[in-house]
């Protein structure tokens, strides 16, 4: 199997990183503290990009990676790559779309409960002591329909 240059620009979830590493020579940048020197002696081997949108993959980025052939972003946007430059340099682009939807969702319902019903408020009231001296205040019921299509 050939050995394909891949360039991670940041630390993610050691089991992706593991399994990255044994399926590509995989250059981890975070241990290059001279970026420019670090791209000036590698970059005509890395063929893949695995980024966030906290290590942009804009035009300049593009262009200092001539064998680049795929940014594989792990995050659900892609306003961190440059769309219409890697379609024109023949580069594919992935990400990870809707993989934090339904938890998304899952939170907003509880922050709404916990708001409404001053779940945060009634335990900071219970565990002061608080509860001794009087009832905590009445608060707003939360009622939810569910529409069916």
């Amino acid at each position: 199997m050939e050995n394909i240059d891949v360039l991670m620009s940041s630390p993610v979830n050691p089991y992706l990183e593991q399994e990255l590493d044994k399926r590509f020579n995989l250059i981890r940048l975070w241990n290059y503290p001279q970026k420019q020197e670090f791209f000036k002696n590698h970059s005509d081997s890395i063929r893949g990009v695995v980024n966030n949108p906290w290590y942009p993959a804009d035009r300049d980025f593009i262009d200092s990676l001539p064998a680049l052939e795929i940014v594989s972003s792990y995050s659900v946007g892609l306003d961190h790559v440059d769309l219409g430059y890697c379609k024109e340099k023949g580069v594919k682009v992935t990400n990870t779309p809707d993989v934090l939807t339904e938890d998304v969702a899952d939170l907003a319902i509880g922050l709404m409960l916990t708001t409404l019903r001053g779940i945060s408020e009634c335990d900071r009231y219970v565990r002061s002591g608080l509860w001794k001296k009087g009832d905590f205040k009445l608060t707003t019921k939360m009622y939810i329909q569910v529409l069916e299509e």
